[in-house]
């Protein structure tokens, strides 16, 4: 009997105990706030509660004595009755007493071990799992695992872990890896999800996700993943319209796990709302470089945000961003005291009052400033020249609401005085007398870009060579209302440190015989580049040979009015030597221009492109041969040049071609693999598209013995 009472007091020890687990589970979905249960306490008392298990050692063989037998008839497994008059009731529970009852369910009789026990059918049907555990249990074992490889390898386990593993701040952890810093940089082991990381030269991991791939399971694992290694140091994500695509949920994950972040860039994301930044915010305190790119979800409140926990920003670029207005750039320029780049693309809202604080705001530490195609006026401009005290490059592009009067108040400004790079595209507010205003207020200006300015003239081009006397290199581009007088006169007024022109798709030139003063020619112009105008020919470029005897890269492409009259005097008259020329889409060229190219300046000419020169033969191809030592790059496309031109070229035991192209050469065949061959020892790139009469089982054998070769077939 006493022995019964021992193993009774057991049963009741691990009803109360599993009884109260139950309870502490479930308590708090029926009761609500009421019944609701402080996990992390649970956990802490679980060692006392595991003692307490151990202390109590039970058989659960309920002896004979104690639980009566079948034979006598008693349905009763204890002596003292059922208090169920009905019969089918008291079969569902196991009497223990006549205080206690156990619920069992209905089954065969058979020899029972314990009460809680259920029979191997009823155990095959209903299979215990750790899934069954609510997110909130699950959480407080997450954040005690002990180091980054177990984080790893519970979050391979389904996506539900993976979320709740990315759900962990990294404080929140309770045992931090105390492993040396040369066994962390280890591999993250959510390798199938997060995919392979670039470890950069200074030490950050880098991560790129474009596409379908931009998803936030992915973002998750490599939060995870990469946490035991500092978390991301750079991420660039660029979605599509995939419905799986990236949302503010991806970007919380980034932010628990990844709290060095420096660098985000988010591309076509319409997904993301402005909660997703206010986690990055929030979590990623170091954010340096923030690039926003077609969000339209993301207002002026996420800016605000970033500004107020992101005082280390330096470079901002928001584009196409439809719903970022002038509260948000006034945010940046009042807490972001480290401000050095800032680029605003497409954005409506964007106007005066967001230009002008941010400027006046970051007047001393902004470097960089691009503004193009927003709705600002000549408040803007006024407000660059007085306050951009800083400001090195600038670049301004479709600001169509800017006059005249906004390039001359930022030229008169003279607040530009560290100006060094100056470019501005589709501007109708550039003329004569804004430009020159310019060129007077930026004494230190070096570079200058200006495309599509329709009313400048040669008045305005002259007058601001004039003005710009640190001028290194001028780039005209379809500035149509410039002419033959306003491009010589620049050259001829510029200041003695130009070194660069280029002069691009410029309708108004027109081939003229000018009688160019040469008493203070051009020496400091070492390359020029001139390109699709139509109306430039040989008067012109005779002219531009005696005005700049000191050219070494001449860019003639597109100028299929020239000939050889009009080459040979440019290329005579070099004094220097030229090393790069490009003659590509010049028909009328001869091989007289090659063999007199590579007799004066052989031992300079380091690349020469004729294609689509449809006069040059193998003649040109052995005077290269014979003369350029060293030559690396060269291209004959849509030559009239054939196997002949090739082997003389593999002949020539001085010349190392790294760069050969030859597409659209209907000549070459098959007898040049000889020769092809024996260059490829030093061929780094191979052009043969197009090349008829080279039969797929040559370009075969190429492919397999110029293995240092790129070949294009």
């Amino acid at each position: 009997m006493h022995s019964c009472l021992q193993q009774l007091y057991g049963v009741v020890a691990v009803s109360i105990l599993v009884g109260s687990l139950f309870f502490a589970l479930f308590g708090g979905f029926l009761g609500q706030d009421q019944f609701r249960f402080y996990l992390p306490g649970f956990f802490e008392l679980y060692p006392c509660l595991s003692s307490l298990l151990s202390l109590i050692k039970l058989d659960f063989v309920i002896n004979p004595v104690c639980c009566g037998s079948r034979r006598g008839g008693n349905d009763d497994f204890c002596p003292g009755g059922s208090i169920y008059p009905n019969p089918k009731e008291s079969s569902l529970f196991l009497s223990l007493g006549s205080h206690v009852d156990v619920y069992f369910p209905p089954r065969k009789r058979s020899r029972i071990r314990a009460p809680f026990v259920f029979s191997e059918e009823r155990s095959e049907k209903k299979k215990v799992s750790i899934e069954v555990l609510p997110d909130e249990c699950l959480f407080e074992i997450f954040r005690r695992l002990p180091g980054g490889q177990e984080k790893s390898a519970c979050a391979c386990v389904s996506k539900r872990w993976l979320t709740l593993l990315s759900n962990i701040r990294r404080d929140e952890f309770s045992n931090r890896s105390s492993k040396p810093e040369a066994e962390i940089i280890e591999k993250a082991e959510v390798a199938s999800e997060a995919g392979d990381l670039d470890v950069e030269d200074n030490g950050y991991l880098s991560r790129s996700l474009e596409g379908k791939k931009a998803t936030d399971i992915r973002l998750a694992a490599m939060a995870v993943g990469t946490a035991n290694r500092g978390g991301l140091g750079k991420l660039f994500i660029r979605g599509s319209k995939s419905s799986r695509g990236v949302t503010s949920v991806g970007l919380g994950a980034i932010a628990r796990g990844c709290p060095s972040l420096k660098v985000l860039s988010l591309w076509n994301l319409s997904s993301v709302r402005d909660d997703g930044l206010f986690e990055i915010a929030s979590g990623c305190h170091q954010l340096e470089r923030l690039d926003l790119c077609q969000c339209p979800a993301i207002t002026d409140k996420a800016l605000i945000a970033v500004a107020k926990n992101c005082p280390s920003l330096t470079d901002l670029t928001i584009e196409s961003c439809s719903s970022i207005g002038n509260e948000g750039l006034q945010a940046i320029g009042q807490c972001c005291p480290n401000l050095k780049s800032i680029s605003i693309k497409d954005c409506p809202l964007v106007g005066d009052q967001g230009i002008a604080s941010l400027l006046s705001s970051a007047s001393y530490s902004l470097v960089k400033v691009k503004l193009q195609r927003l709705n600002i006026t000549d408040v803007s401009l006024a407000v660059i020249g007085h306050y951009g005290k800083a400001v090195t490059d600038l670049i301004l592009t479709g600001l169509s609401n800017v006059g005249e009067r906004g390039f001359w108040v930022m030229g008169g400004g003279h607040g530009l005085q560290k100006l060094k790079s100056l470019t501005i595209t589709s501007c109708g507010g550039v003329t004569d007398l804004g430009l020159e205003a310019v060129g007077k207020g930026c004494p230190n200006l070096k570079q200058v870009c200006l495309r599509k300015c329709s009313f400048l003239s040669d008045h305005g081009l002259i007058s601001f060579a004039k003005a710009a006397v640190s001028l290194e290199s001028l780039q005209l581009e379809e500035c149509h209302r410039i002419t033959q007088f306003g491009f010589f006169g620049s050259l001829l007024n510029c200041g003695a440190k130009l070194k660069a022109v280029s002069l691009v798709s410029c309708l108004g030139m027109k081939d003229l015989n000018l009688a160019v003063p040469l008493l203070a020619p051009c020496k400091s112009l070492i390359s020029l580049s001139i390109r699709n105008c139509p109306g430039f020919g040989d008067a012109s470029l005779a002219v531009l040979g005696k005005l700049c005897p000191q050219l070494q890269h001449v860019d003639l492409s597109g100028l299929q009015g020239i000939t050889d009259a009009g080459v040979l005097p440019l290329v005579e008259s070099s004094e220097t030597g030229l090393a790069k020329v490009n003659l590509s889409g010049c028909v009328n060229v001869t091989d007289k221009v090659v063999s007199t190219m590579t007799d004066l300046h052989g031992w300079t000419l380091e690349m020469l492109n004729l294609d689509g020169c449809r006069q040059i033969s193998d003649a040109s191809l052995v005077s290269i041969a014979n003369n350029c030592l060293l030559l690396s790059d060269l291209d004959v496309s849509k030559c009239a040049v054939t196997d002949f031109g090739i082997s003389s070229l593999a002949q020539a035991s001085h010349l190392n071609l790294q760069i050969l192209s030859v597409s659209g050469c209907p000549l070459i065949s098959d007898k040049s693999l000889n020769a092809l061959r024996k260059m490829g020892q030093t061929l780094l790139g191979l052009n043969l598209q197009n090349c008829n009469a080279i039969s797929s089982c040559t370009i075969d054998i190429l492919v397999e013995q110029l293995w240092r070769c790129d070949i294009l077939s």
